[in-house]
């Protein structure tokens, strides 16, 4: 009736080292310098971005106001 756990068998002892595995390669991965590295990396990354679209929102704008005025200069001399 009650629910039995299975035997510790090949399958379960594979299931613990794949875990107890993992678990070290994220614990070496702490321990090394690669992974600050790779945060600074992304931060870096992050700013970048930001700058960029920072960059090409302002020179969007400027570029429509440039086109706006070319617009209405062509309509006003057209119109003389």
């Amino acid at each position: 009736m009650g629910r039995k756990d299975p035997k510790p068998g090949p399958v379960s002892r594979e299931k613990g080292a794949v875990m107890r595995n993992w678990y070290e390669a994220v614990i070496q991965f702490v321990k090394r310098e690669d992974g600050p590295t790779a945060v600074e990396y992304a931060v870096m990354l992050a700013l970048i971005i930001v700058v960029c679209l920072a960059a090409i929102t302002t020179l969007g704008q400027n570029s429509n106001s440039t086109f706006k005025n070319v617009g209405l200069n062509g309509t006003l001399s057209s119109a003389s």
